[in-house]
């Protein structure tokens, strides 16, 4: 499909976030700090890079029991989910440092490990943070296989079990991704013309998608062999380490539009939104478990999904403090702030919504 052109409307409520922005800019220049990470961004960083690479670099040196290879793995896949949801999330973003090059690397960390910088990009920066919760638009909410997590999605008859299997599918979910949907999504945007229209050249970004998947799973899977790892042992590792990470990103990713309060949307025949675009995030998104600081710590502030999408540019490390100043301007406004007190209560209610959206009921009637 080619993207059609859809705006979002200059209205008065846009007063909501030209206040809201001198807000949280004011927050920043009177504590004098940074919107970019600081210490404890860079100090996270070491950390989900060791989670990753040390039991690695274990399984390739010692001569370890088969229970404690597949250990291994199950920690690489802690790691691998850090430096996606700590590290590239941010640097792609733009707000790891407030150096240019700084993030252009980092960004890469997706690279690392077996993504690809440029198709999260596309689909994630400029599809799903522009168009959220849109369906046909933000790819986070197409249609799956098994699974259809839009109203207005494909109903098909097995989606009426979604909410009991959709967990263990997500366990694939990274696996998926760095086999073949990196691939299937650039061969789609070289087609579409949304490479070229990136001011990226679609087949120098083929060439880095090739070379960057063929070492990792050089790697990953042909080197561990190459020192004497059984090759159904590699695979059951590797298999392991995405189906650790896959759950938990996925399930991070997923609490914050596919749950109860979040609306959904399809392409407006008139080419225009009905809200702002801040007003639509809003309506778009959800927190939860804002107080616990592990989740806080573990899933790079994306449990604050709505100070994320108001200020993408601004990391991770930040939205804790700015939180306050949304949901009082956001309340101020009259305005939805959608949150769950608990993870356990936002896993509850995506899988209600799955329930609701596979019966083929609308979600009003949650």
């Amino acid at each position: 499909m080619t993207y059609p052109n859809v705006k979002f409307p200059r209205a008065k409520s846009a007063n909501f976030f030209k206040t809201l922005h001198k807000r949280v800019h004011q927050y920043f220049e009177q504590n004098n700090i940074s919107k970019s990470g600081n210490s404890e961004l860079y100090i996270k960083t070491l950390v989900m890079y060791i989670l990753y690479l040390t039991p690695f670099v274990l399984v390739l040196t010692l001569n370890l029991p088969i229970w404690l290879v597949l250990i291994s793995y199950m920690v690489m896949g802690l790691g691998l989910s850090g430096i996606g949801l700590c590290v590239m999330h941010d640097a792609l973003h733009g707000s790891y440092s407030s150096k240019k090059w700084v993030n252009q690397l980092m960004s890469y960390s997706m690279n690392v490990i077996g993504g690809s910088a440029f198709t999260w990009h596309v689909q994630h920066n400029v599809l799903h943070h522009t168009y959220t919760n849109v369906y046909e638009l933000d790819e986070d909410i197409d249609d799956k296989p098994f699974l259809r997590l839009s109203p207005n999605g494909k109903l098909k008859k097995y989606h009426r079990f979604q909410h009991i299997y959709a967990l263990f599918l997500y366990c694939f979910a990274t696996f998926s991704w760095i086999m073949q949907k990196d691939f299937k999504q650039l061969l789609h945007y070289n087609r579409t013309g949304m490479t070229e229209k990136l001011g990226r050249n679609p087949k120098k970004e083929f060439l880095i998608l090739l070379f960057s998947k063929s070492l990792y799973w050089f790697i990953l899977l042909i080197l561990p062999v190459l020192v004497g790892l059984p090759i159904w042992l590699v695979l059951l590792g590797f298999l392991l380490m995405h189906m650790v990470s896959g759950l938990l990103i996925t399930t991070i990713f997923q609490l914050a539009h596919v749950v109860e309060g979040p609306q959904h949307f399809s392409i407006p025949q008139t080419g225009s939104m009905k809200n702002t675009w801040a007003v639509h995030q809003l309506t778009s998104t959800a927190n939860f478990a804002c107080d616990n600081k592990i989740i806080g710590w573990f899933a790079g502030g994306l449990n604050f999904q709505v100070e994320h999408h108001l200020f993408p540019s601004i990391s991770h490390v930040h939205y804790k403090h700015i939180a306050k100043i949304v949901r009082e301007t956001a309340k101020e406004f009259e305005l939805p702030y959608y949150e769950f007190p608990k993870f356990i209560d936002a896993v509850n209610s995506h899988l209600r919504v799955l329930r609701t959206l596979g019966l083929g009921k609308p979600l009003s009637t949650i």
